[in-house]
């Protein structure tokens, strides 16, 4: 496939890859994406959409709802790492890769090992007490029901993951800029790119060449050296990682 073969010469020709991923990453993993047909934004939950169970004004009026639907759509304990994050892990140990920004708040990409990673929605695997601070796992989230309170000062545990009508930490979002600012190919994987402000993250890019890979079109395949429409894990799995001798 001469798409695949393209591909390869421009990670053998790049020293700083950028990864920016969304939900099609984690789709072979087994946790549903959010726009496609099947997608969990094409069902609703006790007659609400999804977008509106998924805000920050819906969590403070609703939080039992919430949560319910958190638990029930959001947590995936089975999932783990598939071949595209794996392929990442091997680009970060051969210090091609210079970081991963996802959309994510599955926590793979941190599974499979990379650390260096901005996750600018969070992660379901830090659930942390909104009055004393304490910080609980995915898997005391799963053990709980109702409304998750702090067993030490019965405060409301909240996922540390960015709703609609909350800001992404700034830190977070300097860092994920920063990369893609000073990457020479930036891969843009898995991502409709629909959702401010992650939509705007690339054009912050002024490197060498991007890629696209995605199933549908993005807004980011005009400005693409090379478009690849298929399942992103196969593609990554595809390439051979060059190590810098």
């Amino acid at each position: 496939m001469e798409e695949l073969q393209d591909l390869q010469r421009m990670v053998n020709g790049a020293r700083r890859i950028v990864f920016f991923g969304g939900a099609g990453v984690s789709t072979e993993s087994g946790i549903p994406d959010f726009r496609s047909p099947d997608g969990l934004y094409q069902e609703e939950f006790q007659g609400l959409t999804p977008e509106m169970i998924l805000s920050s004004s819906f969590f403070y009026l609703h939080p039992e709802t919430f949560f319910d639907y958190y638990r029930r759509y959001l947590l995936h304990p089975g999932a783990r790492p598939n071949a595209a994050h794996r392929k990442l892990y091997e680009l970060e140990k051969a210090d091609r890769l210079r970081g991963i920004v996802t959309q994510n708040i599955d926590g793979l990409h941190r599974i499979a090992g990379n650390i260096r990673l901005y996750e600018i929605h969070g992660t379901v695997h830090r659930n942390v007490c909104m009055d004393c601070g304490d910080v609980y796992d995915m898997a005391w989230m799963l053990g709980t029901s109702g409304i998750p309170r702090c067993p030490h000062c019965g405060g409301v545990v909240k996922p540390e993951v960015v709703l609609y009508g909350e800001a992404p930490d700034r830190y977070v979002m300097m860092g994920a800029d920063r990369e893609i600012s000073q990457a020479d190919l930036l891969i843009v994987a898995g991502t409709s790119l629909t959702v401010e402000p992650a939509a705007s993250m690339t054009e912050r890019f002024h490197g060498k060449h991007m890629v696209v890979i995605n199933r549908e079109p993005t807004p980011a395949d005009g400005r693409a050296d090379l478009v690849i429409r298929g399942n992103v894990a196969e593609v990554m799995e595809s390439i051979q990682v060059p190590y810098i001798n």
